[in-house]
């Protein structure tokens, strides 16, 4: 974390029919990663892998102006009842494509060709960043680590999310 990171409020989502939040590694993953970014947990939720319970706590949070950004774990595969991206899609303003291209890059560096079941995306609904994750612990670490972090750090240049974000250009 740098001297100009400015905290933000990150809400965490787990996607899950089978976990509990506690078995929820990856979501515990990504708090305790943000949290050691210097940013603030503004709620952490487990919903069933269903069109409109996920589709109802994250608007609930885009609409929420304590929340700055939205980080969903899981439900991003392509088999079962898989539907994150289905239910984060229309909530968005603009999607953010470079970030899917980039995970899956990163991702491929890891596990090969499997990166392909990876429907991971990013976008920005009512000034709030939001990426949805696939459920691994291990992509979560990747996707924090290697993209995301850098991203919402205000100190990252050429440029990052946060120069972006209303609230912080007061």
């Amino acid at each position: 974390m740098t001297a100009a990171t400015t905290p933000l409020r990150i809400a965490v989502l787990t996607v899950s029919d089978s976990r509990s939040l506690a078995e929820d590694r990856s979501g515990d993953t990504l708090a305790e990663r943000l949290a050691a970014a210097g940013h603030t947990l503004a709620d952490r939720q487990l919903v069933r892998d269903d069109l409109y319970a996920i589709r109802a706590t994250v608007s609930a949070w885009i609409a929420d102006p304590g929340i700055d950004c939205i980080l969903t774990t899981g439900g991003t595969g392509i088999t079962g009842r898989d539907g994150t991206p289905e239910a984060i899609s229309p909530l968005l303003d603009k999607e953010i494509s470079g970030f899917g291209e980039l995970f899956r890059q990163l991702s491929y560096e890891e596990i090969g060709t499997s990166s392909l079941q990876s429907r991971a995306l990013s976008g920005v609904a009512n000034a709030t960043f939001i990426f949805v994750l696939p459920g691994s612990r291990n992509a979560c670490e990747t996707a924090w680590n290697r993209i995301i972090v850098a991203q919402l750090d205000a100190g990252t240049r050429p440029c990052n999310l946060t120069m972006l974000m209303p609230r912080l250009k007061e």
